[in-house]
């Protein structure tokens, strides 16, 4: 770590003042938990010379849940995610990925929306500035090349986030503030494949709040990792799953630490109806394999963590089908 650079820090408290901020300060960064951007920041990575701390905007810290079904505000911590009583209810596959983020001290401070729109990661990005200065730096920050695939015109960091494939199985839509207003998108949509330009905010937007339908699948969070804390996914997949008597009703697989996005399986559509035999596992498994792109963006092989993620998710499958 290196000492950390000045910057001056702003703390609205609401989201209209925060936008305010934004726009007098249009290379500020906005801040939440810190977890993530703090570190970096450590690493001599951004140098925004404005921070716009979120954390009293009472607005997005909020927990709602109606007919409707559920919002979460950006600004929840993901200790009081986990322990919500409701969430942990009706929505457990939230709390199972809240507590598989790094550790019980993290969870205190980081946020919902901060897991959510996650700095994707690399071992040529996510290192001290001498050492990413001796590489010529990499195209995600400073440089002109991907030290993962040195022909590709994209960077290759993988999305490490653990809420956002869990929101992803149960049909989440995220609410963003900018300088245009309030939009809704389908929460697939704010993620791109580029893992060095992976958000599709625009200038001066920040995540709001997340809103998931009423729970009617069956659920499950799975993560594998060096450490039981502390530590990002080698891969980690979500599962909504359905059944009619023996039959599947509906399946719907997401994956993170594979890709520079958070991954929701295409083509899954082509299982329901069927009974989950080992011909139709193999079939959700091939539709799996051909999506996930794991890279050497980290120190684990690509082809170990692709094997860790195809295997989790027919463990998860298979668990929630009570086999």
């Amino acid at each position: 770590m290196e000492v950390m650079n000045d910057f001056t820090l702003l703390r609205p408290e609401s989201v209209a003042d925060a936008l305010r901020c934004s726009r007098d300060n249009p290379n500020a960064n906005y801040l939440a938990g810190g977890t993530d951007l703090l570190v970096n920041r450590r690493r001599g990575i951004g140098e925004a010379d404005t921070l716009i701390d979120l954390t009293a905007v009472g607005e997005i810290a909020e927990i709602a849940v109606s007919a409707d079904g559920l919002k979460v505000g950006a600004g929840v911590r993901l200790a009081d995610l986990a322990g919500h009583d409701v969430v942990a209810r009706d929505y457990p596959i939230l709390v199972q990925a809240a507590k598989a983020i790094a550790g019980p001290t993290h969870q205190r401070f980081a946020t919902v929306g901060g897991n959510i729109c996650l700095d994707t990661r690399c071992i040529y990005y996510n290192q001290s500035q001498w050492w990413r200065q001796s590489n010529d730096f990499c195209l995600k920050y400073k440089g002109d090349i991907c030290h993962v695939a040195p022909k590709s015109k994209i960077c290759f960091a993988a999305f490490s986030g653990d809420l956002a494939p869990a929101m992803l199985v149960l049909g989440a839509e995220v609410e963003l503030a900018g300088p245009d207003g309030v939009r809704r998108i389908p929460l697939q949509d704010l993620y791109t494949d580029d893992g060095a330009d992976h958000l599709t905010l625009g200038e001066g937007e920040f995540v709001v709040a997340l809103y998931l339908p009423p729970p009617a699948w069956d659920m499950l969070y799975k993560k594998v990792r060096v450490r039981e804390s502390i530590e990002f996914p080698l891969a980690g997949v979500a599962v909504a799953l359905g059944r009619d008597g023996d039959r599947l009703s509906h399946l719907c697989l997401a994956f993170t630490g594979t890709n520079p996005r958070p991954l929701l399986v295409d083509g899954l559509e082509e299982v329901i109806g069927e009974t989950l035999s080992e011909a139709t596992q193999e079939r959700i498994l091939r539709l799996a394999n051909k999506q996930i792109r794991p890279m050497k963006s980290t120190f684990s092989p690509s082809t170990y963590r692709r094997s860790v993620a195809t295997k989790l998710a027919l463990h998860a499958v298979r668990e929630l089908w009570g086999i």
